[in-house]
């Protein structure tokens, strides 16, 4: 049998030991205005990332994962209100739908990866596998334990195609999350985000603390590492998820304008009387 030139990438652990059981530093912004100004710059930055992904027919998902009222709705509003409806899907995660029951729990992603030029944002994942599964029972213990190869697995084989993986956990404190969710509850427009279930996880949250450290422990590689987000303050939230995300997705990636065509330059300058440009244009807001 011949010697194989290519295989698969190693899996490789970060060993950062990531924690949502130590105090994070907790940051914020000071007024309204600059978050404006932050917000509107790296929405820009986002949009021309997203159209050189477009134009190189890149691949990517972003996966949000983080505590009932963190604010994933939030960031990933603020992710995509910018950018080019054409060019990303979100798909919120909840339990299967009948037609997935019975399935490899990766089946209902499989299906669901982004297209050449595209962006996959995932609000919840297959980490679900080795988290609310874990914690509620839904899985065994050798199904979520095995869970943990299996996405290494599963993230390599994307990361080997050339998708890029950006994995974010959005981290506020118990306190914190009481507040938010006593103000879901007196706000009638809110009201409808606070249900059940966010009560029985929040019981539960010293299990989940423990879930989601190991699930550090044993998903954060080089491929695919998780960012742990500080989101008590959801100005500051926001601006780091954009940050992060625009900075991993430009990582050894040209996102400059793709060149001029030169016979289109020189077409529309015959047939519609448009001079051809001087200097190339930058704001990508049209």
């Amino acid at each position: 049998m011949p010697e194989l030139s290519h295989s698969v990438s190693p899996i490789k652990l970060k060993k950062r030991r990531l924690r949502v059981t130590q105090p994070l530093d907790h940051g914020h912004i000071a007024s309204k205005k600059i978050y404006h100004q932050q917000l509107s710059y790296w929405q820009k930055r986002l949009l021309q990332v997203q159209q050189s992904y477009y134009h190189q027919q890149q691949r990517a998902i972003i996966v949000f994962e983080g505590w009932d009222a963190a604010g994933k709705g939030g960031a990933i509003r603020r992710l995509t209100e910018k950018l080019d409806p054409r060019g990303f899907t979100v798909y919120p995660i909840g339990k299967p739908r009948d037609d997935e029951q019975g399935k490899h729990y990766l089946y209902r992603f499989q299906t669901r990866l982004p297209a050449p030029g595209t962006l996959a944002v995932f609000d919840r994942s297959y980490y679900g596998r080795v988290l609310v599964e874990r914690v509620e029972g839904l899985a065994s213990a050798a199904q979520w334990q095995r869970a943990y190869q299996e996405i290494n697995e599963f993230e390599r084989l994307l990361s080997d195609d050339g998708v890029r993986i950006i994995k974010l956990f959005l981290h506020i404190s118990a306190d914190e999350q009481l507040k938010r969710f006593a103000e879901r509850l007196h706000n009638p427009v809110k009201r409808w985000k606070l249900t059940e279930e966010d009560l029985r996880n929040r019981e539960n949250r010293q299990h989940y603390c423990t879930a989601i450290d190991q699930m550090f422990d044993h998903t954060d590689t080089v491929q695919a590492p998780w960012h742990l987000v500080s989101a008590e303050h959801k100005w500051y939230a926001r601006i780091q998820v954009l940050s992060v995300i625009v900075a991993a997705l430009s990582h050894n990636t040209d996102i400059r304008p793709p060149p001029l065509d030169k016979t289109l330059v020189k077409r529309a300058s015959e047939q519609l009387g448009i001079p051809p440009p001087t200097t190339p244009a930058m704001d990508a807001d049209d």
